[in-house]
């Protein structure tokens, strides 16, 4: 160690003359090592930006995911402790509900500063709820928490059916009320005087629309079916800057495919900003024995999209909604 460090005095004082090979020999060894650091500490930066930069646009969406497996566990928790045998529909599970319910509040609060808007539009009876589907729901949970806070009141929700194919959320998707949505369940639930919520874009709105929030129904028309046989109104639903808050990546034609495909959303949803989320519950389309059903389902559409219109910016801007979380002024409904 003595003799590097005299070397390297000896090599650095200008004293030494060129035929000298050692001291040649150390300066093009510091020279490589200096320039093999410069080298690859430049891509070592690179690669941990790139990962933080990939980090930063999932960690949002991994941990609403986190935390609604952390909600199933907690009712597994319950259950044991509390040795509850009860239907997940019955008010048995209100306290546990309400556990949950006021946890995902407190997220919405803090995270989105979460409103909910026209809940005097909604019936005493049964309805069906349409709405219109962001990249992630999370604000659908949102409406669902504050509504039960609030009224005390379950609304049954249709999923599409990858939703029970995920592991470990059994119980979770009982005791909130989520369900396959065949016809006969939702006569069912409308006939027991439930709420029943359905997004006809479904899986392929989540994934596909954007920031345009161009509604992507298809030809789906089931709703408006069992809204008539059901003779119950239709209740129109959107929250505004949903699609700021998570968004998808940019539609490539072979995602497209693979999802028609399958039926299995594989493109993953990003982002997470803290943006000003406002649900807004429209007024409800009455139930009409003279309505065929396309045209009901053409005016529920049609309803949905006036709720977009009057409270969304299109296109909607991310900076917009971030600006909007210190705007104190209440909008109107």
């Amino acid at each position: 160690m003595q003799d590097v460090i005299s070397r390297k005095e000896f090599c650095t004082s200008g004293q030494i003359p060129m035929t000298d090979l050692s001291c040649l020999a150390y300066v093009l060894e510091e020279w490589i090592v200096v320039e093999y650091l410069k080298k690859y500490l430049f891509h070592v930066v690179i690669v941990s930006l790139t990962m933080s930069a990939i980090l930063g646009f999932f960690i949002v969406p991994l941990t609403i995911l986190f935390f609604i497996y952390l909600s199933n566990i907690l009712l597994l928790i319950y259950q044991r402790n509390s040795e509850v045998k009860a239907d997940p529909l019955s008010d048995v599970w209100d306290s546990a509900r309400k556990t949950i319910a006021s946890f995902w509040d407190i997220y919405a609060r803090i995270w989105h500063g979460y409103e909910l808007h026209g809940v005097e539009n909604l019936p005493e009876g049964p309805g069906i709820l349409v709405y219109y589907h962001g990249a992630i729901p999370v604000d659908y949970l949102y409406f669902l928490s504050r509504l039960f806070l609030w009224k005390k009141r379950l609304c049954l929700s249709v999923a599409d059916h990858f939703v029970f194919r995920l592991p470990g959320l059994k119980l979770l998707l009982e005791v909130t009320g989520i369900m396959p949505g065949t016809r006969e369940e939702c006569l069912i639930a409308l006939k027991n005087g439930h709420l029943v919520s359905i997004s006809p874009g479904g899986v392929r709105e989540a994934l596909f629309s954007d920031e345009s929030y161009q509604l992507l129904w298809g030809n789906r028309k089931g709703f408006a079916k069992v809204a008539l046989d059901a003779k119950v109104p239709i209740i129109p639903m959107y929250t505004q800057n949903v699609r700021e808050g998570y968004r998808m990546f940019k539609e490539r034609r072979f995602f497209r495919q693979l999802y028609e495909s399958t039926r299995l959303p594989f493109t993953p949803p990003y982002g997470g900003l803290p943006v000003k989320f406002r649900t807004y519950i429209g007024e409800p389309i009455p139930y009409d024995p003279n309505m065929t059903t396309e045209e009901l389902v053409e005016k529920t559409k049609t309803a949905v999209q006036a709720l977009i219109s009057k409270h969304q910016t299109i296109p909607g801007s991310i900076w917009k909604a971030l600006l909007e979380r210190f705007d104190k002024r209440r909008k109107s409904d």
